[in-house]
């Protein structure tokens, strides 16, 4: 095991990872920016290296600077948590260049699956189902483009190959609106991810979003943890997760979960990540996989009593995974509300110093979070201020679980989109359970016109 573990994140997540490493004896380095000098966890770490100003560029994604403070403290492993560098194959491959141990798969796999072309390709030959499309990059001649959108059929979407956070992507409903789609995209592609290849993908009119949570160690051993269903989603982003996924036949649902274990196998995949699907009338397509840590992976590990972090960091430190499918055990049901900086229904973020806070409690209640009472949210990040999860045995148990967490919750000084989820837990739809990917999206467009 390591002695020392640096953090190469913020917010949240440095605190949970933070939270695994004290647990294992392991000490931790916070790498952290002027402007958040004065975190929880940064308080908390056994050392802590500002590693620039608050502006992202200039310090989480300052590769130079994360090498350094690793350097200069002694760590041996650099966890990268989500977001940020989590998913940069140079970033692992300078980790690794330099001497340390980067907590994910290898760089070369990164590069690989970040692709979603090759990642798409590689699925493909896995046996795992992907969502009709071109086999490869899209070309550049648009009588050639023209042809193979005919062939997938309209509506399609135009996505970027180095794409992610519902970036780089834009629906096309008629062949009028083709070229000029391509073009658009390619051009934003280019400046968000410096990689201007596209493809093209049916677009599923009234899909949900599913994933399979993975885990794989060094020897090619590789378990699932189940699945989640992320569909309630804002501007592409999740706003609540649950697991298991609801109206889901147990065939299919096992069927693809082992299917995402043999891939990793194949691919000789370590460390933790999410195979992601769109689920339309009862079948499964695969859209990409996420090579980190997941923000819902608490509901996970409600439903199976495993620390996916902790396994993490054992695996890379060389360790077996040490189970097998046959001891994961799935048990009740968890739901997952990301508690937000940011007005209830306009998603406007809402930065500033939180006056008070008070995190509910009772059975079946676990709150991820860095704030509180004093803590100021600063407006250079993700407004994600934390993670309100509910476990019950049941759905129903732990929906009225999360409806009382949610009254008992109190952030003042700052708004919050703690009302939003008030009112999803009370949505019909919600309650029934499988609403699309869209569904969050129309609700919000009714609202609007109401107003």
């Amino acid at each position: 095991m390591f002695r020392k573990i640096l953090i190469a994140n913020r917010g949240e997540v440095a605190l949970r990872i933070q939270r695994t490493c004290r647990a294992l004896g392991v000490k931790t380095v916070v790498a952290h920016s002027e402007a958040d000098r004065e975190a929880k966890y940064v308080k908390l770490a056994d050392e802590s290296v500002c590693i620039g100003p608050a502006p992202s560029a200039g310090s989480y994604l300052n590769i130079p600077a994360i090498i350094s403070a690793a350097e200069v403290t002694d760590a041996e492993a650099i966890h990268p948590g989500w977001g940020f560098l989590s998913e940069s194959a140079d970033f692992a491959e300078r980790v690794e260049r330099s001497g340390f141990v980067f907590i994910g798969p290898r760089a070369e796999t990164i590069r690989l699956l970040g692709d979603k072309v090759n990642a798409k390709a590689a699925m493909k030959k896995a046996g795992i189902p992907v969502v009709p499309g071109t086999d490869g990059p899209l070309p550049e001649e648009p009588n050639e483009i023209v042809r193979l959108a005919r062939s997938i059929g309209y509506p399609v979407i135009v996505k970027a190959a180095g794409g992610g956070g519902g970036r780089g992507m834009r629906v096309v409903h008629t062949e009028a609106a083709l070229l000029t789609a391509v073009q658009t995209t390619r051009t934003e592609a280019m400046a968000a991810f410096g990689n201007p290849v596209l493809y093209l993908e049916k677009y599923l009119e009234n899909p949900r979003h599913i994933e399979f949570q993975v885990l794989a160690d060094k020897f090619r051993n590789a378990i699932h943890l189940g699945e989640r269903d992320c569909s309630l989603q804002r501007r592409h982003q999740k706003v609540l997760e649950e697991a298991p996924a609801l109206h889901v036949s147990e065939r299919s649902r096992l069927r693809i979960a082992e299917r995402c274990a043999e891939a990793c196998r194949k691919l000789g995949y370590t460390g933790a990540g999410t195979f992601e699907f769109l689920y339309d009338k009862g079948e499964f397509h695969f859209i990409e996989i996420n090579t980190r840590l997941q923000v819902e992976h608490p509901v996970t590990e409600l439903v199976t009593g495993l620390d996916i972090v902790q396994l993490q960091v054992r695996v890379a430190a060389g360790e077996k995974l040490g189970i097998r499918q046959r001891d994961v055990q799935f048990r009740g049901h968890a739901i997952e509300c990301r508690i937000n900086a940011e007005d209830p229904f306009r998603g406007i973020p809402s930065p500033g110093r939180i006056t008070s806070f008070h995190a509910p409690g009772g059975p079946g209640i676990r709150v991820d979070s860095h704030a509180y009472s004093g803590y100021f949210v600063p407006p250079h990040y993700d407004s994600l201020i934390g993670k309100l999860i509910a476990y019950g045995d049941t759905r129903e148990q732990a929906i009225a679980r999360m409806n009382i967490a949610l009254s008992e919750m109190v952030v003042e000084g700052i708004r919050t989109n703690i009302p939003l989820h008030q009112e999803l837990l009370q949505d019909a739809a919600f309650l029934r359970g499988g609403a699309s990917i869209h569904y969050l999206e129309q609700k919000f467009a009714k609202l609007a016109k109401a107003e």
